[in-house]
C-alpha cells in the first residue's frame, strides 16, 4: 500500500493521520486534498463500526483506491452509554459544541463524583476494494467534570478529565493530548496491522 485516502475534511484529524502514514512511506491524501467533491456518506449505522465502514467502504468503491474513516463519540456510564452514536449533534441539528456540552452537565448535574465515569472511543475502518474492511479501537478513560475547563481541543474536551490526569483534555496542549488520545489508541493498533502488510 502506497497510498491512502482519509475519509475526512477535518483539517486537524488529516494532519494527525498524514503524519502517522509518513512514517510507514505511505501518502495520506485527506478528501479536502481531491480535485473531485465527494458527497457526505450518510452515517445511518447503528454502531461507530457501521458508520465507519459505510464512509470507508462507499469512497473506496468509488475511487477504487483504499480508504481509512473512523468514527467516535463519547460514552457516559450514568446515561447508559449515551451520547455515543450522536455525540456530535446531542443537542440536536445544527452541530454545536457548546449546546452538547450543556445538555451533558445538565444531565449529570445530580450524578456523584464516583459515578461519572466516562470513556471517549474511535473505530478506525480501512478499506481495500476487494478485500475485507479491518477494523481497529481505541478508547481514552476518564470522567465528566461539574463544570468547563480549558480552552485547547474541542467537542466535550472541556468536561471529560482523563484518567490519571487532575486536567480537562482541554487544558491538555495538543500534543499532550494526541499521546493519550482514543484517535492515538486505536492507530496505534493499526500500526500493528500496517507492519503486517
Amino acid at each position: 500500500m502506497k497510498q491512502i485516502i482519509i475519509a475526512t475534511k477535518n483539517k486537524g484529524k488529516a494532519k494527525e493521520f498524514k503524519e502517522f502514514f509518513s512514517k510507514h512511506n505511505i501518502e495520506a491524501i485527506s478528501l479536502l486534498d481531491l480535485d473531485q467533491d465527494i458527497p457526505d456518506v450518510e452515517e445511518t449505522g447503528s454502531t461507530f463500526e457501521e458508520n465507519a465502514a459505510l464512509k470507508a467502504e462507499q469512497i473506496a468503491a468509488l475511487l477504487d483506491t483504499p480508504v481509512l474513516a473512523d468514527d467516535s463519540g463519547l460514552m457516559i456510564d450514568a446515561l447508559d452509554g449515551r451520547p455515543g452514536l450522536f455525540s456530535a449533534r446531542y443537542a440536536g441539528e445544527p452541530k454545536d459544541d457548546q449546546a452538547n456540552i450543556d445538555k451533558v452537565l445538565e444531565e449529570m448535574k445530580e450524578i456523584p463524583e464516583p459515578e461519572r465515569t466516562a470513556r471517549f472511543i474511535c473505530v478506525l475502518a480501512v478499506a481495500i476494494p476487494g478485500e475485507r474492511t479491518i477494523f481497529r479501537t481505541g478508547y481514552c478513560e476518564g470522567k465528566i467534570n461539574f463544570t468547563e475547563r480549558g480552552e485547547n481541543g474541542f467537542g466535550y474536551d472541556p468536561i471529560f478529565t482523563p484518567e490519571g490526569y487532575e486536567v480537562t483534555m482541554a487544558e491538555l496542549t495538543p500534543d499532550e493530548k494526541n499521546q493519550i488520545s482514543h484517535r492515538k489508541d486505536a492507530i496505534s493498533q493499526l500500526e500493528k496491522w500496517i507492519h503486517t502488510l
